[in-house]
């Protein structure tokens, strides 16, 4: 995974990119397509965004393009200053990366980035996308956050766990596949430095054999169960 500053932002844009388009397209085609169809009586969604001028936002129309470009920029922001650091610490205060399954602890940092940057996005939609032409209200703004926090959440979670996360994860390694190779080579080959990394490298192969012992016993057990059972038989 990233290991430097220009790694991060890369990765970051990947997940940016992906994670914009994927929530328009939720927007306008699962939560409003219908709604944008019958007030501009037509039969898609395209047809009808045409028909108005585009998408209301801030108080005028844009074309799909212009508020994928809002959005991406205030994403992108948002994940490099706050969400990506931020969700790094919460999970590392959960898991510890040196123990702890990289599969565990990259699903707890997955977990923490959609906890932050969730509800920070739908406060900035509830901004851009507000129906300025009926006058502006704090407590009509506020629900606009927390209807679209309730509409986006479960879409996040699922969505960057079993989707966006992997997917992104498969073009950074592509982009990144020489630095990877490099950097398991070096870890293959370097020494340790200090009786103590000895020790802890030691406990660690203890770790490993004990998990794979117990593996062992469970997949001897299952063995004889379905011996068992092919006698009962």
């Amino acid at each position: 995974m990233p290991r430097n500053q220009f790694q991060r932002m890369v990765f970051a844009f990947i997940t940016v990119v992906i994670t914009v388009h994927a929530y328009v397209f939720y927007s306008l085609y699962v939560i409003n397509g219908d709604t944008l169809m019958e007030l501009n009586q037509t039969t898609g969604v395209i047809a009808a965004l045409n028909k108005q001028g585009g998408i209301y936002m801030f108080g005028t129309y844009l074309p799909i393009w212009a508020c994928v470009l809002v959005e991406f920029c205030f994403a992108y922001l948002l994940e490099n200053m706050v969400g990506s650091p931020a969700s790094f610490k919460l999970a590392c205060r959960v898991f510890n990366p040196a123990k702890n399954h990289p599969m565990i602890f990259e699903t707890a940092i997955i977990c923490a980035t959609v906890g932050i940057m969730c509800p920070a996005m739908s406060l900035i939609a509830a901004f851009l996308y507000y129906p300025y032409y009926m006058g502006f209200h704090i407590v009509t703004l506020l629900a606009n956050w927390l209807k679209l926090i309730c509409l986006n959440l479960p879409f996040a979670y699922f969505s960057q766990l079993f989707f966006i996360q992997p997917a992104v994860r498969v073009i950074f390694k592509a982009i990144f596949r020489r630095d990877i190779k490099r950097r398991e080579q070096e870890k293959i080959h370097a020494q340790p430095e200090s009786e103590q990394d000895v020790i802890l490298s030691i406990f660690q192969r203890i770790d490993e054999i004990q998990e794979e012992i117990a593996h062992e016993h469970r997949r001897r057990k299952a063995l004889e169960e379905d011996v068992h059972k092919m006698s009962a038989r």
